[in-house]
């Protein structure tokens, strides 16, 4: 029996043909599974090799995913392209990273003043948003799992204070997703980049300031070599979710029970790894502050400044196109109800204790 599998080439990934062939109970299926993160990274990396790790443990041996870093296969930002393509059966990253295709991706990985993580999962789970999600990916040949979050992100690393609107005129800063855009009506270059860049860029002077993700993955990058000012919390990302996709031609081409096997190792893994980033960020922002790090907060002219700006790119959003109004509008109903709920119960449980 011959084994459909992805091999690495000269020229990059070659799909073999057969993807959709029925599966074989018995048959050892092996994919390659470029990522658009650095495999040893903490949170995002190993989000994705432990949900290789549980898909190969939960199927007996049956079904074997090799995990590929950024760039190791494909780049970093062409990761759902490769998938999309057939050139790979299955990826990981984060949806906005694709948000080129459609604007719509955005909700599904996090926006400013938006859901938090596990409201962000409560709202794919229960209000609809997976079967936006999976009709959207569907036009693109993609069939997406929620793998992870990293919690509320911190607001960025900035070589000098923000005392006031107008320290952030001209600024180059590294940031993702709709926050980019955000930025920038307040003045702000905001530059998308791989993470594998960010150092570089910012000890170079490329860049003024860099949004990454928090503590553990910023100290973990290095950062704090650079600047001791760290601004939070993100407003930017309240909980920016990670992502696995698959090829609906090889998704098509597997068994019930190993299809179930890839969705419950996405679950595992997103719960593992919000526990992680949870956890190891108090041990890195204590570790950061005995090493000189100042955790500072954006003075409240800036905040309200971000909150107007962001209004008026969420509409720029919604007229952007018919995917983007549909998700929107699913997203902004639970997140009417969320946000009093969260400041009754866990709000002012957070203040009081």
């Amino acid at each position: 029996m011959k084994r459909r599998t992805f091999l690495k080439s000269g020229a990059g990934i070659a799909a073999v043909a057969g993807v959709a062939a029925p599966a074989i109970a018995q048959e050892r299926i092996e994919w390659n599974m470029p990522s658009s993160f650095p495999k040893p990274a903490p949170g995002v990396g190993t989000n994705a090799t432990r949900f290789a790790e549980l898909v190969e443990q939960l199927s007996g041996g049956r079904m074997v995913i090799t995990v590929y870093g950024a760039g190791e296969l494909v780049p970093p930002f062409a990761v759902e392209d490769a998938v999309q393509a057939g050139n790979a059966p299955i990826g990981h990253g984060t949806p906005y990273y694709a948000a080129s295709k459609t604007a719509a991706a955005h909700w599904f990985t996090g926006v400013p003043f938006g859901l938090t993580a596990n409201e962000h999962y409560a709202w794919l789970k229960w209000g609809g948003g997976q079967q936006i999600w999976d009709e959207i990916y569907a036009e693109r040949n993609l069939k997406p799992f929620y793998s992870g979050n990293s919690g509320t992100q911190a607001g960025g690393w900035f070589k000098s204070r923000i005392d006031s609107l107008a320290d952030l005129q001209g600024l180059n800063m590294r940031i993702a997703g709709l926050g980019g855009e955000m930025m920038r009506k307040l003045g702000v270059n905001a530059i998308l980049m791989p993470a594998t860049e960010i150092f570089q860029a910012l000890q170079s002077g490329a860049i003024d300031a860099a949004e990454w993700v928090g503590p553990l993955l910023d100290q973990a990058f290095g950062l704090q070599r650079i600047t001791n000012l760290c601004y939070t919390p993100a407003y930017a990302e309240p909980g920016a979710a990670l992502q696995v996709v698959v090829n609906t031609d090889a998704w098509a081409g597997l068994s019930d029970d190993l299809k179930a096997i890839i969705e419950a190792a996405a679950a595992q893994a997103a719960m593992e790894t919000l526990a992680q980033f949870d956890y190891f960020n108090v041990t890195a922002m204590a570790s950061l502050q005995e090493a000189g790090v100042e955790f500072l907060s954006f003075p409240d002219e800036v905040v309200a400044a971000m909150k107007t700006a962001w209004d008026e790119v969420r509409e720029e959003q919604r007229a952007a196109s018919a995917d983007a109004a549909r998700v929107l509008d699913s997203y902004e109903a639970y997140r009417t109800g969320a946000v009093p709920y969260a400041n009754a119960f866990v709000g002012r449980y957070l203040n009081d204790r």
